[in-house]
């Protein structure tokens, strides 16, 4: 309106990507697309249109012709859509962070009590066994006492990436509490299932934490396994997994052991 160009990053064709709030964005999209790829596709969407909306008045404006009244109507409805598109987005982002640790990346235990019941439905019908293991840092006191809190924390981050790794996809990890952390398994025996926690404890031990300064840190952790019983609620099945990830610290630690049924 003052005949003022308000430069490139309002002119130029790619200004929805100059912008303090575009560049920002498309920065962080791959993180927001994990919490809902389709609205950030769609803020991505409108805030481009919105940018052309602004160029067109500003265009005619600048060469001194009459500005479209079409063109305040697109960039009226496009800015508007933008703070909807954007107000959805935080939204989900806000639910998700509630649900998962910001550490390690895993969802909290508010989430649990439903991705146990999907566990249990589906091995039910495949006629496989529920397996619950809740792992616990051996000694993780001492871990923080002596190295300091950011070395406990890439601890967790550490053991975290190694449960990710040996679940496989359709086999949730779940951050706990503090240094515990509880996996869902199916396995078609508890021999099987033995084996499994068997194996997650010795990628542990040949997988040292590797420390800036160009040490090594040796975690352990302990763990209590339960085979689910098909009526079995979520409440029961976590007491007996931790019953038995108590009786396996008192019988010396870096170890698991079974839950009585």
């Amino acid at each position: 309106m003052l005949r003022t160009s308000p430069g490139e990053d309002v002119l130029a064709p790619d200004a929805h990507l100059r912008c303090r709030f575009g560049h920002w964005f498309v920065q962080s999209s791959e993180t927001f697309e994990q919490v809902d790829a389709a609205a950030t596709l769609r803020v991505l969407e409108q805030h481009e249109r919105m940018h052309d909306a602004v160029r067109a008045l500003c265009t005619d404006l600048l060469a001194e012709r009459q500005g479209n009244s079409a063109d305040l109507d697109a960039f009226e409805t496009r800015q508007s859509a933008l703070v909807a598109e954007i107000a959805h987005l935080k939204t989900k982002v806000l639910a998700r962070s509630a649900r998962h640790d910001p550490l390690t990346g895993l969802p909290l235990r508010y989430g649990f009590e439903e991705e146990f019941t999907r566990c249990k439905a589906l091995t039910n019908r495949s006629g496989q066994l529920t397996v619950l293991i809740m792992a616990d840092v051996d000694h993780f006191k001492r871990v923080n006492d002596v190295h300091g809190h950011s070395v406990g924390d890439q601890a967790l981050c550490h053991l975290a990436s190694i449960l990710r790794a040996h679940a496989r996809a359709d086999e949730p990890v779940f951050r706990f509490g503090g240094e515990e952390f509880l996996v869902i398994l199916h396995a078609t025996t508890e021999s099987a299932a033995g084996s499994a926690a068997d194996r997650l404890l010795q990628t542990l031990r040949d997988a040292p934490l590797q420390l800036a300064d160009g040490g090594s840190l040796n975690l352990r952790v302990s763990a209590g396994l339960v085979v689910v019983g098909a009526e079995e609620s979520v409440a029961k099945a976590v007491e007996r997994a931790d019953t038995a990830l108590c009786a396996a610290k008192r019988a010396g630690r870096d170890r698991w052991m079974c839950g009585q049924g």
